[in-house]
C-alpha cells in the first residue's frame, strides 16, 4: 500500500512513460542538421570577442578583470614631441600584442562591459574552433578581423518608448558637466 492508503498498480509508471514516448513520436522534431543548416541566432548573440584596436589605450582593465586571465596585453611607452614650441613630450602606451585565449576563455563578457574606450564588443560569430588547441589564442590582427562581423548598435530612436532595462523609467540624455562649468557647459 502507498503512503495515501491506495494500493498501487503494478506497471502504470511503464504505462505513463510509453505514453509520453508514443506522444512525442507523433510531433515533428525540431532538431537541425548543423553543418547543412546555419542555425537561426539571435542578433546580439555572444560568438567570439573582436577588438578595435584603434581604440584600445592599454588600460589593462579587461585582463585584470578577466576572471580566467585568458587576456594577453603587451605594451611599450612612446613619447610623443611637444606640440607647441617650449610644451612638454607626452607619453603613450603603444598596444604590442593583444591576445584571447578560448581555449580559457568561459564568455563571460566582463571584458567587454569594462573596456572604457569601447575596445572589445562580441561578434556572433561562433565558427572558429581549431584541431589544434594551441591555435585557440587569437591574437590582435585575428580578434580585429572578427570587427566585421560585430553588427551595428540599436538604433536611437527618438520620442521611443524607454528601455524596458531601465524599468519603464523615463530618461533624458545630459551630458555630464565638467568640473568648474555652469549647466549649459560655459566656464564658471
Amino acid at each position: 500500500m502507498s503512503d495515501d492508503g491506495k494500493r498501487a498498480v503494478p506497471g502504470k509508471g511503464l504505462v505513463q512513460g510509453l505514453a509520453v514516448t508514443l506522444k512525442t513520436m507523433t510531433k515533428r522534431s525540431t532538431t537541425r542538421q548543423y553543418p547543412d543548416v546555419e542555425p537561426d541566432l539571435p542578433p546580439r548573440s555572444r560568438g567570439v570577442i573582436a577588438l578595435l584596436e584603434e581604440n584600445c589605450t592599454v588600460c589593462m582593465l579587461c585582463a585584470r578583470e578577466c576572471p580566467d586571465w585568458c587576456i594577453y596585453i603587451d605594451s611599450h611607452k612612446e613619447t610623443i614631441p611637444a606640440r607647441t614650441e617650449g610644451g612638454r613630450e607626452r607619453t603613450r602606451n603603444v598596444l604590442d600584442r593583444f591576445a584571447i585565449d578560448y581555449a580559457l576563455c568561459m564568455y563571460c563578457g566582463i571584458c567587454v562591459d569594462v573596456c572604457p574606450f569601447d575596445a572589445l564588443f562580441w561578434s556572433p560569430e561562433f565558427e572558429y574552433a581549431d584541431g589544434d588547441i594551441v591555435e585557440m589564442t587569437h591574437e590582435k590582427d585575428r580578434l580585429g578581423d572578427w570587427m566585421r562581423t560585430v553588427p551595428a548598435p540599436p538604433a536611437d530612436v527618438p520620442n521611443a518608448e524607454p528601455a524596458k532595462e531601465l524599468g519603464g523609467r523615463a530618461t533624458e540624455r545630459r551630458v555630464p558637466r565638467r568640473a568648474g562649468t555652469d549647466d549649459d557647459g560655459s566656464p564658471a
